[in-house]
């Protein structure tokens, strides 16, 4: 695998309209953020409304609140870990509002399977030394089934290693009991102990131009089978 391997795969995933085609959304806006040799990959959910239109990662609320939990891990602000990370998502492009207006549409297991070989390949290519999911859904993706209680404060496998983060939304009430900021604050922890061991002298990343979806074997069985728990760091 190569820079140019990761650049031909990203220019594939911004041509993409699998969805579009399918009836499943009305328009393709892939997003994702990222260079080779990051040693960080953070997998969230889907694209919010901010990002359809800015096509960059966590850059609405939920991302400012992501921003500072970053900040605690240790890291020099949000473009530094941005920096060392690669952004992607279960489902590529936005899903939608639902019919209320009150909330984004959760994404369809159909646009998450179709979305699924752009992050195996992402997996296969970067072979990150860290992955973090983010949500519950991104969290079943790479650990199976489980509660946020029993997976947020801990670490999972050996290359990569696995470090859960509850969604920063400001919709969810998760973070509203006391026990569970601090499972957040053991997980960001967490994060600071890898950023040292991985970032820390900071490794050169390539100088080839960030890729983001507006411009657009380790870890083989990540791509089908839920890792087991490994003991907490």
């Amino acid at each position: 695998m190569s820079p140019a391997t990761l650049l031909a795969h990203q220019a594939a995933c911004r041509a993409c309209h699998k969805c579009v085609g399918d009836g499943i959304i009305p328009e393709a806006n892939p997003t994702f953020s990222g260079q080779w040799g990051a040693p960080f990959m953070l997998v969230g959910q889907a694209p919010g409304p901010t990002e359809r239109v800015s096509r960059r990662p966590f850059d609405g609320r939920a991302g400012k609140e992501l921003d500072r939990w970053m900040l605690r891990a240790g890291f020099a602000g949000a473009e530094d870990f941005r920096s060392l990370t690669y952004i992607a998502a279960l489902m590529r492009c936005f899903p939608g509002r639902n019919a209320t207006g009150t909330g984004d549409l959760r994404p369809p297991a159909s646009a998450i399977a179709n979305c699924a070989h752009w992050l195996d390949a992402e997996l296969r290519i970067l072979k990150p030394k860290v992955v973090i999911p983010v949500g519950q859904m991104a969290i079943n993706r790479f650990l199976g089934p489980g509660s946020l209680e029993d997976r947020v404060g801990n670490r999972f496998g050996e290359r990569p290693v696995i470090v859960p983060l509850p969604h920063p939304s400001g919709t969810s009430r998760w973070l509203n009991d006391s026990a569970n900021r601090d499972r957040l604050a053991a997980a960001l922890a967490l994060i600071a102990v890898l950023r040292l061991q991985y970032a820390s002298p900071r490794k050169k990343i390539s100088a080839l131009p960030r890729a983001t979806g507006s411009l657009r074997g380790h870890s083989a069985h990540l791509s089908q089978r839920p890792m087991d728990k490994e003991k907490e760091a």
